[in-house]
């Protein structure tokens, strides 16, 4: 009984949440809003990797110079001795990278976004989410946690892309649904613990 309390409690605070988030989501980078200290921190910490495979080049060049205006410093592993990477040889470098301390987070672009979704989500410390709207970019990170965002370039055009990067980038761990946050933070223990 106290599973389903909990979880309806979830429930709630998230449909409040996503109400009150979903205007602020797409004004993001528009308003000067205060910042807290974890967000401050994470703010502080400009080191992004980005990969593309051949089917969303365009995209991830346009959110890589977008990047680098905001101040970010950005590792592409698109390619490899000069030549176009797959989905699942860059997203490989791109965790291997995470997981050696290069950069705490990381954007990846293919077609869907599913396949570099698939493949960084087997790596141990990463967890990848394909959105397709800015409030999905956010509450990726209010809920999950999620250190690696996932964009298609059949599904996102380039000033939605922005709003999304620039919405999980500033978002933090449970932004919003506060009173969950024991509850986030356990459930995101777990959910790496079943990780092979």
């Amino acid at each position: 009984m106290k599973h389903a309390s909990t979880r309806r409690a979830f429930l709630v605070q998230a449909g409040k949440a996503g109400t009150l988030l979903a205007g602020a989501a797409a004004l993001t980078g528009h308003a000067n809003n205060p910042k807290t200290e974890a967000k401050q921190k994470m703010a502080d910490n400009k080191k992004i990797l980005v990969a593309a495979d051949p089917f969303a080049v365009s995209l991830k060049d346009q959110i890589d110079a977008f990047l680098k205006e905001k101040g970010y410093e950005v590792t592409d592993y698109s390619k490899a001795q000069g030549q176009d990477r797959p989905y699942y040889d860059s997203a490989v470098a791109v965790c291997e990278a995470m997981q050696a301390g290069a950069a705490p987070r990381a954007i990846l672009f293919c077609g869907t976004g599913m396949g570099m979704s698939i493949v960084a989500n087997r790596f141990k410390g990463v967890t990848a989410a394909v959105v397709e709207s800015v409030f999905a970019a956010k509450m990726c990170r209010a809920i999950n946690n999620a250190n690696v965002l996932c964009l298609g370039q059949m599904i996102w055009g380039p000033d939605m892309a922005k709003a999304a990067v620039e919405t999980f980038l500033n978002t933090k761990f449970t932004e919003g649904l506060e009173g969950l946050s024991e509850f986030l933070h356990g459930a995101c223990k777990k959910v790496e613990s079943i990780r092979p």
